[in-house]
């Protein structure tokens, strides 16, 4: 067995596809997002690398720079940590169907290299706690593209999936909220602009975000069986979205 390296956090929440109620499924607990920067300065402080954090950032930016360009030219990308590759979403109704940005979407997928599953087994689970069962959140897909837990697209609409989250309560905070990952702004939801509230699924207009990655947040005191409890509760997606600019 290999020496564990690290440790990640997870919290243990009712699995509600069994029956049984000493079934549970555990969700990672993400520290917080870093971007490069703290990034190149944690590899610095960490010694072996013989550079600076600032000379660091700057070869990494200029890699995925041209990255970016790479792919947008067609070429596949494998790092050995992680593959990419620029896909099409939609549907062509005829073989003489040209692109249409407006019913097709151009995305990038990545996904893990052999290099990044091999740290997998250095890897130690550390459960927390039980976890908040009042609300979760489990999925989100952007409607436009046919794409989960991925993209953004303001003016239309983003359908939010799992467990309690219907929006209930007289706290003035419940609603559903963008996070900005840069900034920290929080964007709020108007009611107008939430499609559906169900306890199982949210459908909301998206707000005109700027570009960048946003996490989401669902902010309700609804307990279920059309009950509330007093304090509010906030399920936050453990993954960010991706608002592009054209």
């Amino acid at each position: 067995m290999a020496d564990i390296l690290h440790k990640s956090k997870a919290n243990l929440y009712p699995n509600l596809l069994t029956e049984d109620p000493n079934d549970y499924t555990a969700r990672g607990i993400s520290e917080r997002t870093l971007n490069t920067a703290e990034i190149c300065k944690g590899a610095v402080g960490r010694g072996g690398t013989p550079t600076t954090a600032e000379d660091m950032e700057h070869n990494v930016n200029l890699f995925l720079k041209e990255m970016a360009q790479q792919l947008s030219d067609g070429y596949s990308i494998n790092t050995g940590y992680f593959t990419a590759t620029a896909l099409i979403h939609g549907v062509f109704n005829s073989a003489k169907k040209t692109f249409n940005p407006d019913k097709r979407a151009i995305l990038y997928q990545f996904n893990q290299g052999e290099l990044l599953r091999k740290e997998l087994s250095n890897i130690a689970d550390e459960i927390s706690s039980i976890g908040n069962s009042y609300i979760s959140i489990s999925e989100v897909a952007n409607v436009k593209t046919d794409t989960a837990n991925n993209l953004l697209t303001p003016g239309r609409n983003l359908r939010i999936k799992k467990y309690k989250l219907k929006l209930a309560g007289d706290n003035s905070d419940i609603a559903v909220y963008f996070v900005n990952q840069t900034t920290s702004e929080r964007i709020k939801v108007e009611a107008s602009e939430i499609v559906t509230n169900n306890p199982s699924e949210l459908i909301i207009v998206i707000p005109e975000l700027a570009g960048g990655t946003y996490s989401l947040e669902v902010v309700s005191q609804y307990a279920g069986n059309n009950t509330s409890i007093k304090k509010r509760r906030t399920s936050i997606l453990n993954k960010t979205l991706t608002v592009q600019v054209s």
